[in-house]
């Protein structure tokens, strides 16, 4: 395993829709587990393809939360998001129903620094391949479906400053084209 670079916004390969993946192969399961590793030390919950500069419909997820002897919090997981065993390797993830709406303060591994409240559905139901090729469906709510959602917009070129409005997206590229991105100690949790 080794660490990859997250490329950060206005990178070409962030604004581009990914190509779907034919087939799991062992190549693809390797980049799969060197994108593990380098979300869990960005740190962040979420991270995909073309992130790490692979256009492709891969992403990878863990949005459980540990303490701090290292053991999984619970209490902070709804009924659905327990069900699901983490980490989550998608390839070709597509969300076939969505219900309800929340907000979410969101960040991103590749635009470091910057948090806004995004909207997004609250419920959804996702199909996709997991790391071994197979089709699998589930349900889930709560952190999980934002961290879904989220990669899923990498996955069809978007930011989640895309979806802010007008206003916000312009002064949050303003910033970043005159300032850069701050440090990595202003960084906050759920990183996207």
């Amino acid at each position: 395993m080794s660490l990859l670079k997250i490329l950060k916004y206005p990178e070409e390969v962030l604004k581009q829709k990914a190509k779907p993946v034919e087939a799991v192969t062992a190549e693809l399961q390797k980049l799969a587990s060197d994108m593990l590793e380098t979300m869990y030390a960005a740190p962040g919950i979420g991270l995909a393809a073309p992130q790490v500069g692979h256009s492709i419909r891969l992403t990878v997820i863990d949005i459980r939360m540990r303490d701090e002897n290292g053991q999984v919090d619970e209490a902070s997981m709804t009924e659905l998001e327990k069900k699901i065993s983490m980490p989550l390797i998608l390839f070709n993830p597509e969300i076939i129903k969505k219900d309800g709406k929340t907000t979410f303060e969101e960040g991103c591994l590749s635009v470091p620094g910057y948090f806004e409240t995004v909207h997004r559905s609250n419920y959804i139901q996702v199909q996709a391949l997991n790391e071994s090729g197979e089709k699998i469906n589930f349900e889930t709510d709560g952190l999980l479906a934002i961290c879904i959602q989220h990669e899923i917009d990498h996955l069809d070129g978007k930011l989640f400053i895309d979806r802010l409005s007008t206003v916000k997206r312009g002064i949050i590229k303003s910033k970043i084209k005159k300032h850069g991105y701050p440090s990595q100690e202003s960084q906050k949790e759920h990183i996207l």
